[in-house]
């Protein structure tokens, strides 16, 4: 069997007596331990003797570049300058989190940064962090929940169509939504985004599959929501073909499920190998992107963003087809990704971690709470926000305090003033956990220019 292979095998076969001994057998437990020893030792023996051959394997990749080029592992030493940043909201924003992104400045690959007024401190990078990178990818810069984001459909329904409908609106969203970690739907979805061939091609996307095809259309905990609610559009764009008024929306926010977490914890681990950092930074570990892991995270990321996306489509044509109505238009954005982007003459890596993708003429959704408005927005691109705006409110309190601040009986009194009726929702995503949205977008009338305001009415969490 695989396992049986030492690293003299590896020595007799011609390896170099290096690191890369280490790596082969490091594959071949993960992912060969299960065949015979010969055929593996055969398939050694072929990257040895070519190994630019295999420079993409899914299996091998990693083993080639150490033959080839090796990735150098260093003790990183954060730098005494900051990079540029700017930060918007700055007196509700917590020291934390402006400490951490400090920390994430001194980085050697970072090129600039911005924190928005929804901030508040997370790992790695805070949440509502923005940092542009040098041809370097930080898993956690990007977060666990890959690709999480907004997305809302727009029916070209009056206001007045929700009139005396609870009872059905409630039931569209009680049987037509799945949340949490077991939920799935009875009826399953395919989806063009399964025959890609970095589900073959990299073998963790390839033992995620049955996963991800099962989760499809289902959202996640904490503060993943589906709601209806009534948008007002003030200002509409022309290819809607909706005058100025209220509509009734479809308004969800979820990621990329067990996939993108699980992503996210293998690159995590790879980036800390890797690219060993001071203890209170560890969590800001890089892919340097020319490396094998580096370009396969990125890959990765991509398909778990595409895979939230699918998601959300799968969500809202549920909906639609429950109402027996066509969705007009869909606004939707990532908040948990990274991009490549011009900053300041040069192509960044620009990651945002819980922050709104704002480049000019670029359409988003930033949400306030169970009943706070949610805002329609267009970007301005801002230079000094790196193109972003806030992902939304941000919390005030934490989860934990959040429980044990609040009463069952405060949050209820709170839904009922607002006229918003919950399926779900637990005592940490109470409306009183947040910042005040009004007081937020406030502070970035400079980012964003609002084109119309959503208020929730029927709302389904997590149970």
């Amino acid at each position: 069997m695989g396992s049986k292979i030492s690293g003299k095998d590896l020595i007799k076969l011609g390896f170099p007596q290096n690191n890369t001994i280490n790596i082969g057998l490091n594959q071949i437990q993960r992912y060969r331990k299960r065949e015979k020893k010969e055929a593996v030792l055969q398939e050694l023996s072929a990257v040895l003797s070519n190994p630019s051959i295999f420079h993409h394997h899914g299996i091998w990749g990693k083993l080639a570049e150490g033959l080839i080029k090796p990735v150098e592992v260093k003790m990183q030493e954060l730098l005494k300058q900051r990079a540029p940043f700017s930060i918007f909201g700055e007196d509700v924003i917590d020291e934390k989190a402006k400490f951490q992104l400090y920390d994430a400045l001194k980085l050697p690959v970072a090129v600039a940064g911005a924190l928005m007024p929804d901030a508040h401190s997370g790992y790695g990078l805070p949440i509502g962090g923005v940092l542009a990178t040098h041809q370097a990818v930080i898993p956690y810069g990007v977060g666990v929940d890959i690709g999480c984001r907004m997305s809302m459909s727009i029916f070209n329904l009056p206001a007045s169509f929700i009139r005396g409908k609870d009872a059905m609106l409630l039931n569209i969203l009680s049987e037509h939504t799945k949340f949490g970690m077991y939920e799935t739907h009875k009826n399953k979805s395919d989806h063009e985004l399964f025959y890609r061939s970095e589900f073959q091609d990299i073998p963790l996307l390839k033992s995620l599959k049955d996963k991800a095809y099962k989760q499809l259309g289902t959202s996640g905990g904490g503060n993943h929501f589906v709601e209806f609610g009534i948008i007002e559009l003030t200002h509409p764009k022309p290819e809607w073909k909706l005058v100025a008024g209220e509509y009734l929306a479809v308004l969800s926010h979820s990621g990329s499920r067990g996939l993108g977490a699980n992503i996210a914890k293998h690159y995590t681990y790879l980036a800390k190998k890797q690219c060993p950092l001071p203890r209170q930074v560890e969590h800001l570990a890089w892919l340097d992107l020319n490396t094998h892991d580096g370009q396969e995270y990125w890959l990765a990321m991509n398909l778990a963003g595409d895979y939230a996306k699918a998601c959300h489509e799968n969500i809202h044509q549920r909906i639609a087809k429950a109402l027996g109505k066509r969705i007009v238009v869909t606004i939707e954005n990532h908040h948990n990704f990274a991009w490549k982007e011009m900053v300041g003459g040069q192509e960044c890596i620009v990651h945002r971690k819980g922050a709104t993708p704002a480049g000019k003429g670029v359409l988003g959704i930033i949400p306030g709470s169970m009943t706070a408005p949610g805002y329609l927005v267009e970007g301005l691109g801002h230079v000094g926000s790196l193109n972003s705006a806030s992902h939304g409110a941000g919390r005030l309190y934490s989860r934990a305090d959040a429980k044990s601040l609040f009463t069952k009986t405060a949050m209820s009194k709170k839904l009922a003033d607002a006229g918003v009726q919950v399926i779900g929702g637990s005592m940490d995503e109470s409306p009183m956990a947040y910042k005040d949205i009004e007081k937020v977008m406030s502070y970035q009338k400079e980012l964003v220019t609002v084109l119309g305001i959503f208020k929730p009415k029927f709302v389904r969490m997590e149970s």
